[in-house]
């Protein structure tokens, strides 16, 4: 049984920086995974993905070269490096795991077979 479970949310001001992270149990094959979050009153967003095979990553352009996601295969573990936070990345956080990835459908909510419970990021100006 796949279990993910994310944990690294809190509050922070803006220019501030966190670290998620996301802790997968029950996945033993490559496979994709990212994160997406959800903000209130819109939908869910990708936001940094990564094939757990070859490392390969993916970013939304809102969070590129401030987001860095990177995972720790020995620990089973997915991160998401947050720097120079805004008060527009306050949302919900969720890890997702894709099983069989389809080319290019990065972000792609339907794809992803796995979610976790999701994590509360908050950024104050």
């Amino acid at each position: 049984q796949v279990q993910l479970v994310e944990f690294g949310g809190g509050s922070v001001q803006a220019g501030g920086s966190l670290r998620l992270s996301c802790a997968a149990s029950g996945l033993t094959y490559s496979t994709r995974m990212a994160w997406f979050r959800q903000a209130p009153g819109k939908e869910r967003e990708g936001v940094a993905a990564i094939y757990t095979g070859r490392g390969s990553t993916y970013y939304a352009d809102s969070v590129k070269g401030r987001f860095t996601i990177s995972q720790d295969n020995a620990k089973n573990t997915l991160y998401l490096q947050m720097n120079s936070l805004q008060p527009d990345d306050t949302a919900v956080y969720y890890c997702a795991a894709d099983r069989d990835p389809l080319p290019n459908m990065w972000f792609q909510t339907w794809a992803y077979d796995y979610w976790g419970q999701g994590t509360q990021v908050t950024v104050s100006s």
